[in-house]
């Protein structure tokens, strides 16, 4: 078998939103009167990366790895999980090269806090906050997000083989 110098991933997420959760995104926790519902602490964002990481690596995905069944994930942070999955293709000899995410949400404004984000997903993954890109939109008042029903997160990433 050839190995391929790098692999691309894609990973996307989505939660419904509810009042009485937290608000966390990459790992901070957003003023916000709703949250995400989920198992762990429901942050769509850092599930994306790690399933955009996980299947890179052809790796499987999140749910393969931290099924919503098990009560050892409940209510845990996903920056734990990532770095679980950091830890994951560090044993399989790769390497992370780049993030670039994208939170799909239409309240609140998520700018003050892409940084902290950008610098939480680099310290769980240890790479730089330079290789990890985050960014933010609304669906223009369209879909499930517009309603403020749920929110969603895409993500894509470059690993390398060494």
């Amino acid at each position: 078998m050839t190995e391929t110098p790098f692999r691309i991933g894609y990973g996307y997420d989505v939660h419904r939103l509810t009042p009485g959760r937290k608000l966390v995104l990459g790992g901070v926790e957003i003023p916000h009167e709703v949250g995400f519902d989920g198992h762990s602490d429901a942050d769509v964002l850092l599930h994306a990366i790690a399933d955009a990481l996980l299947g890179a690596a052809a790796l499987g995905d999140i749910g393969k790895h931290f099924p919503n069944s098990d009560p050892r994930f409940k209510g845990i942070s996903s920056l734990i999980l990532l770095q679980h999955v950091g830890a994951l293709l560090t044993q399989h000899r790769f390497t992370v090269l780049n993030i670039d995410a994208t939170v799909v949400l239409e309240a609140p404004t998520l700018s003050p806090f892409i940084d902290q984000m950008r610098q939480n997903i680099a310290t769980s993954l240890a790479i730089s906050p330079d290789q990890v890109s985050v960014k933010a939109t609304t669906s223009e008042t369209l879909g499930f997000v517009g309603t403020r029903q749920g929110g969603a997160a895409h993500a894509v990433v470059a690993i390398s083989s060494h």
